[in-house]
């Protein structure tokens, strides 16, 4: 059974809120600066913490030196963020002397790590709270802690997850919008550092995200994104009935122009139930985010992600076959311990045989815990290297051939946002989440229009309104 936090609890942290406006008041301009890395769960966590630093008064900035408290929201899943994030800290040493009242936080997947929590305490005592996606519903109780004892606060225990309905949120924009429908994973992939700090699987009751989906369009955002790590697993652990296929169909059935999409879903998964229902619900976008991480099925057995390569390319067909018009994007990791050029060549088959339009590839990254992490792995970083490149000229070569086949085709795209570019100042997307450059006024932003696509590159799709 979920647990999960009561409204009573989710009350007294509101009204930690209302104590700590009142303490900040002798601030004439309280700010504060919230900087988020990683996947976007931080982002949705993200807009949670600035929810609550609203509640207690406080405006934001992206200026370090300017802001009363600094909230870092961390990502575990490379080393390479880790140790972005581990230099930016280090560096609000010139920030806390020039504002010694300045109280600086640091939270998410990385510091749930225990040894992470503790090369904080020993090694930059700039940091005032520590506290892991666990703790992040009592963050206003965690602050008024620190200021009432003055003492460095470390809340990382290590725990299953609970659900908490009615955190108050501040999301940037006005045009795109993230929905956590689940949080934690089940899945224990061996390279990954996600089910050790974000806990089980649990899903947020679908009442609940439908009414939150419905505020959203109520207030005018066009462009919705459920979130989980797995959301081809959302519901099983509810007695509701309501699957994830479901629960697509229920936020489709809104009243209102909006596009809904989702991310991630684990190939295993995913159901024909899944791509029926994305091919029948008119406002779901036919793009789905399917990482297959290797083409090699030893590969693949090793990183415990219970599918074959078939079974993976016999999902692909399944849902083109629903949805001909499909985006795919993927995942892969190059270099997974042990992998040797053969299995490696095997990718590079399987990604020719999907064509994908985009992939984010990535070499891999040793994280300490995973079962991984012990395995033997002779080859070089610079070995390593070689393939990331050639499957980075790969996913080049593809997306490019698959951009300029939109050229002279007439798209419903969403203006999103600005460029800051002269000659292509407006930002769009496709159904599919294809990166459209505009020129027009920025008035546009959050409509749709028609679009004729002019040209296209490896990156990008180039286009002229048809109603402007």
């Amino acid at each position: 059974m979920t647990a999960r936090i009561t409204q009573d609890e989710i009350k007294k942290q509101l009204e930690y809120c209302s104590e700590l406006k009142e303490h900040f008041s002798y601030l004439d301009h309280p700010l504060a600066m919230v900087d988020t890395y990683g996947c976007q769960q931080n982002e949705a966590d993200s807009e949670k913490i600035r929810g609550y630093l609203a509640e207690m008064g406080f405006a934001f900035t992206q200026d370090e030196f300017a802001a009363d408290i600094i909230v870092i929201n961390t990502c575990a899943v490379r080393e390479h963020a880790e140790m972005r994030v581990l230099g930016n800290v280090g560096a609000l040493n010139h920030t806390k002397k020039a504002k010694p009242d300045q109280i600086i936080a640091v939270c998410g997947c990385m510091v749930q790590q225990e040894h992470m929590t503790n090369k904080i305490k020993m090694s930059y005592p700039v940091v005032d709270m520590v506290f892991g996606p666990h703790e992040l519903w009592r963050f206003p109780e965690l602050l008024e802690e620190h200021l009432i004892r003055k003492r460095r606060i470390f809340a990382t225990e290590k725990s299953s997850g609970a659900i908490a309905e009615g955190i108050p949120l501040r999301r940037d924009g006005k045009v795109k919008a993230w929905i956590s429908i689940m949080y934690g994973c089940n899945n224990f992939c061996t390279y990954c550092i996600v089910p050790y700090v974000r806990g089980r699987e649990r899903s947020r009751r679908p009442e609940d995200i439908v009414s939150e989906a419905r505020q959203l369009v109520a207030e005018g955002y066009k462009d919705i994104t459920v979130l989980g790590q797995n959301v081809n697993s959302y519901g099983k652990d509810l007695d509701c009935g309501v699957d994830f296929a479901d629960l697509l169909a229920m936020i489709n059935d809104i009243p209102g122009d909006f596009i809904l999409r989702f991310m991630t879903s684990h190939p295993k998964d995913a159901t024909e139930k899944l791509f029926r229902t994305m091919a029948q619900c008119g406002k779901c976008a036919h793009h789905i985010h399917l990482p297959v991480q290797s083409g090699n099925d030893t590969v693949l057995k090793r990183m415990n992600r219970n599918y074959t390569s078939a079974d993976y390319l016999d999902k692909v067909a399944l849902a083109r076959e629903y949805m001909p018009d499909l985006v795919i994007t993927t995942d892969i990791i190059v270099g997974f311990p042990g992998e040797t050029d053969e299995q490696f060549e095997d990718t590079l088959k399987l990604c020719r045989e999907v064509g994908y339009d985009a992939m984010f590839i990535f070499i891999y990254s040793k994280r300490l815990g995973t079962p991984a992490a012990t395995m033997p792995d002779p080859f070089t970083r610079e070995e390593k290297q070689v393939r990331f490149d050639k499957l980075t000229a790969l996913s080049n070569e593809i997306s490019g051939r698959k951009h300029r086949a939109y050229i002279g085709k007439t798209l419903r795209v969403l203006i999103d946002g600005e460029t800051g570019k002269d000659e292509y100042n407006l930002s769009a997307r496709t159904n599919g989440g294809r990166l459209v450059h505009l020129k027009g006024s920025p008035e546009l932003i959050g409509s749709f229009r028609e679009v004729k696509i002019t040209d296209g590159n490896t990156w990008a799709l180039y286009g002229e309104m048809e109603d402007a």
